[in-house]
């Protein structure tokens, strides 16, 4: 039996004892089951007394109209698995070495009667970023605080002293289809977007995300209005402290991305209908952007500017990176790139951008009572945007700043409760192959929660930089995003907020680095909130995370001449995702968390994973092929496409300066457009 064989085979032993999870019997049982327990026992080799029956089978299937996909996704991993760890073993002789332990430790049946030891041994292979973690928890989070720590050679000389004015908020409205199972009829829309509605739920869904909003959902459940209430309770705190004055209104950007097509021409029309319908907002100056309001913005503001100034025509293609449809990649680098668009041509007061999720609050009260600083006292901090030298004696510049979440069910304990604790069970399943909560407990508690109290992280000489960071709780400085041009792909459909600084890592000079401000805390409402959402779209989160692994693997190779340098810097937990073995590791772990579905017997599920995921990663899967790729090159296209726009904004920028009649009129143009977008206010409410 071949090293894989023996593995994958004991495997499937220890996790048959829980259930009938890898059954075969193609008269009995599901297609979805036999395809999935067919694709592990082929990559169990010939001593499985299955093996001709699955092979066959898969060979067989690959040839239906309705399973002929997922046959082929089987098919085509067993070759891409088998050929990823040869080559592995040949070109690095440590991971040969752990290999070869782990084929000879599940040899004996009795070793992994010790789920933990055994896990130990599967993730040494599969997920070195977990290994030696449940051992030493204290000695690995004190080792990554001090690989973050940064020695201070200058504080900002001129940090933000009136967020409410240089600082823009922002935030990104995900909008879907009702449930099947709801009825348009009941909903509080108006006839003609419910019979929108209608129409977009025949469509093919598009786009995938973790819990977005279904038009018509109850006001208690529906994050727009919860995030936006927070943010005004939060902007009135301030007031009531002296930290607003009485005439400031602050400014809200919200993306507006849509699942389904025919979502699109209903998107703002809904979010003012709503807001309207429950008292709009009283002191915060709201703008929503559509995918057309960007391409219009384009059209009569950038691409005239980038003719008359950059004498380069074809704007659409060339700057088609700005936008908001698509995956998550794309409309959080909009809402970053838009506060160096605010300050050239709406507001030049505006120093910097801060992103919140609507599903999270900040808790005022509690952060002034345990940390004595209200949000925008924090803002406030001259370490946003200080000098310093890492552990590595690389210069960095704290241009960004990232702060923590507290779940609402535990802020009562303390802000400093990670929400993330440390998994207290025993690793099943696909867990043996990949097991992200562990490393993401491990930097949560070790980033996240670290507090500037000692004598070396004091927050004076020496403060913590982060890497690990979340969605929300972010900002950047507008001076910093011109000068590193930071962005995420539009490809990243998951954790776009840590692929964000992997574009700026390989940039010339000081390295663009985000502060961790100790005590920026926001609550994270979501489990009381979008509970229905987040069950909706688990599967569709479950197999995004499998692509996640398979772009941000190719990605590193495209942005780092050494992806090893690059791990060291972005493990445990963003570095988890990039896998020196891919393929072997999503194909594996889709294969393992199937057979947990059906093992428990939710056959439907299990059934839906399979049929969704092979189509979407097979999908990744090509896109990231061969040394030119369609990743590295849409990669490189978007570098360009930044670059382009920052510069055209440069250039805008000098003509207003010297009052050009020609960067004038393209003010007067933008301006008109954000006019457009706004969401109208109850200012005398």
């Amino acid at each position: 039996m071949s090293k894989l064989g023996t593995i994958v085979h004991a495997l499937m032993q220890r996790e048959g004892r829980e259930g009938p999870a890898f059954s075969f019997d193609p008269r009995t049982d599901h297609p979805a089951q036999a395809l999935n327990s067919a694709f592990l026992i082929s990559l169990a080799g010939a001593s499985h007394p299955a093996f001709e029956r699955a092979g066959g089978y898969l060979d067989d299937m690959s040839r239906s109209s309705e399973w002929g996909e997922a046959a082929n996704f089987y098919i085509e991993g067993k070759e891409l698995v088998e050929r990823e760890l040869d080559e592995a073993c040949q070109n690095d002789p440590d991971f040969a070495g752990r290999y070869d332990r782990l084929s000879d430790w599940v040899s004996d049946a009795g070793n992994l009667a010790d789920a933990r030891r055994s896990a130990e041994e599967f993730w040494a292979v599969f997920f070195p970023e977990a290994h030696g973690i449940l051992s030493d928890r204290r000695g690995r989070m004190e080792a990554l605080r001090s690989r973050r720590r940064v020695t201070i050679t200058r504080m900002n000389p001129t940090p933000l002293t009136d967020p409410a004015s240089e600082l823009l908020f922002s935030s990104n409205v995900l909008l879907t289809v009702p449930p099947d199972t709801s009825s348009l009829d009941a909903l509080p829309l108006s006839e003609g977007t419910k019979e929108a509605l209608r129409r977009a739920r025949q469509e093919p869904q598009l786009f995938w995300y973790d819990h977005p909003v279904p038009l018509g959902v109850a006001p208690e459940s529906n994050e727009i209005l919860h995030g936006l209430d927070g943010l005004e309770k939060a902007l009135e705190f301030e007031r009531e402290r002296g930290r607003v004055s009485p005439g400031s209104r602050p400014v809200c950007l919200l993306s507006v991305s849509v699942t389904h097509g025919g979502l699109r021409d209903l998107a703002r029309k809904y979010i003012r209908e709503e807001l309207a319908r429950h008292g709009g907002l009283k002191t915060v100056d709201l703008y929503a952007f559509t995918e057309a309001d960007t391409q219009r913005i384009i059209t009569e503001v950038l691409g005239p500017a980038l003719a008359h100034y950059l004498g380069s025509a074809d704007a659409g293609r060339r700057l088609g990176v700005f936008g908001v449809d698509g995956e998550y990649g794309r409309h959080y680098s909009f809402l970053k790139a838009m506060a160096a668009f605010w300050k050239v041509l709406i507001d030049h007061r505006v120093r910097a951008t801060f992103k919140i999720d609507l599903d999270q609050v900040f808790p005022q009260r509690e952060l002034v009572a345990e940390t004595r600083r209200s949000a925008f006292e924090h803002f406030r901090t001259p370490l946003w945007g200080a000098q310093g030298v890492d552990t590595h004696g690389r210069s960095v510049e704290l241009g960004m700043i990232a702060g923590a979440l507290v779940n609402a069910g535990d802020i009562g304990r303390s802000l400093y409760s990670s929400d993330v604790p440390f998994p207290d069970r025993d690793p099943s399943f696909d867990e043996f192959i990949f097991f992200s909560p562990l490393p993401q407990a491990l930097s949560t508690e070790a980033e996240m929660m670290a507090r500037h109290d000692r004598s070396d992280l004091d927050g004076e000489k020496a403060c913590l930089q982060r890497i690990h960071v979340t969605g929300g709780t972010n900002g950047i400085l507008v001076d910093s995003l011109r000068r590193h041009r930071p962005f995420t792909p539009s490809f990243i459909g998951r954790a776009e907020d840590q692929a964000y600084i992997l574009s700026a890592l390989d940039k010339a000079g000081p390295k663009l680095a985000y502060l961790h401000e100790d005590g920026l805390f926001m609550r994270h409402d979501k489990d009381g909130l979008a509970g229905e959402a987040v069950a909706a779209a688990h599967v569709g989160k479950l197999i995004g995370d499998y692509i996640r692994i398979i772009h941000f693997s190719a990605y590193a190779r495209v942005v780092a001449n050494d992806v090893r340098v690059l791990k060291e810097l972005i493990d445990p937990f963003t570095g988890c995702f990039v896998s020196l073995i891919p393929a072997t590791v999503v194909h594996l772990r889709f294969a393992f968390k199937a057979a947990s579905f059906f093992a428990r017997g939710d056959d439907p599920r299990g059934t839906r994973f399979i049929r969704e995921g092979a189509g979407r990663i097979r999908k990744a899967l090509a896109f990231v092929r061969g040394e030119k790729s369609m990743l590295r090159r849409t990669y490189l296209r978007e570098r360009s496409g930044w670059d382009l726009f920052y510069e055209t904004l440069s250039a805008v920028e000098k003509g207003l300066d010297t009052k050009d009649d020609f960067a004038l009129d393209l003010q007067r143009r933008a301006r008109a457009i954000i006019e457009d977008c706004g969401i109208p206010a109850e200012r005398s409410a």
